[in-house]
């Protein structure tokens, strides 16, 4: 096979689960896993096995192997969002995978990702799994929206104190109630948040459709059972 079948043929194994093929095919070609894949627009293989929507066959076994062939965890993406891996896990709250890219060296501070850090994707894109495991880990949680929504109350008390702006407590209190923290949401709303106001990215009211909506897990499986007719 040339170039470009080898590296089709291993985007295929990855997204199919073929791990007797995925482990061929980067033993055979010294460098595939960790290069960008021409067929795949520069993405590296570990992208190729995070891409959303994710959770494709065996993907944890899949970046396992992967890694061992000398895929680089922090490799960056192509385009205008150069993400790494983890932020492509964190995107589509998938907890085996990001786990496997953490234990690999994984940067939990990765910056320039959609949002911003993998715990930005995560807490932005409702990843409420992932979320937690990074904070787990290490992830710094130091910006009030992040406590907010995943509840964190001690940490939120503390930044509370520190006087935040109105335009904080505003966002910060659209994803208490997007996380489903009403102890969190009530400190905002005492503490001055506007439960009227919508962040600039925000579609949603917070209090009707953020609180009414589902995660990102339970969209993902919802379109898989859809797609699959079941």
């Amino acid at each position: 096979m040339d170039d470009s079948e080898t590296e089709a043929a291993l985007v295929t194994a990855i997204r199919t689960g073929d791990l007797d093929a995925v482990r061929r095919l980067t033993d055979q070609v010294p460098g595939l896993a960790s290069r960008p894949l021409g067929v795949a627009g520069g993405r590296t293989p570990l992208h190729v096995t995070t891409d959303w929507p994710g959770y494709f066959p065996d993907a944890p076994a899949t970046a396992r192997i992967l890694l061992a062939a000398g895929a680089d965890p922090n490799a960056r993406g192509v385009g205008r969002n150069p993400e790494t891996p983890l932020h492509w896990a964190a995107s589509s709250d998938d907890v085996d995978v990001a786990d496997v890219l953490i234990d690999a060296g994984a940067d939990l501070e990765a910056a320039h990702g959609s949002i911003g850090t993998p715990l930005d994707n995560a807490i932005g894109y409702g990843c409420w799994n992932v979320a937690r495991r990074l904070v787990e880990r290490g992830a710094r949680v130091d910006k009030l929206w992040h406590v907010a929504a995943l509840g964190m109350t001690a940490r939120l008390g503390e930044l509370l104190a520190a006087a935040p702006s109105t335009q904080d407590l505003d966002e910060a209190f659209w994803q208490a109630c997007a996380g489903g923290q009403l102890r969190a949401a009530q400190a905002l709303l005492r503490a001055g948040a506007n439960p009227q106001a919508r962040p600039g990215y925000a579609q949603q009211r917070a209090l009707v459709d953020v609180v009414r909506g589902s995660d990102t897990r339970r969209d993902a499986l919802l379109t898989w059972l859809r797609e699959s007719g079941l």
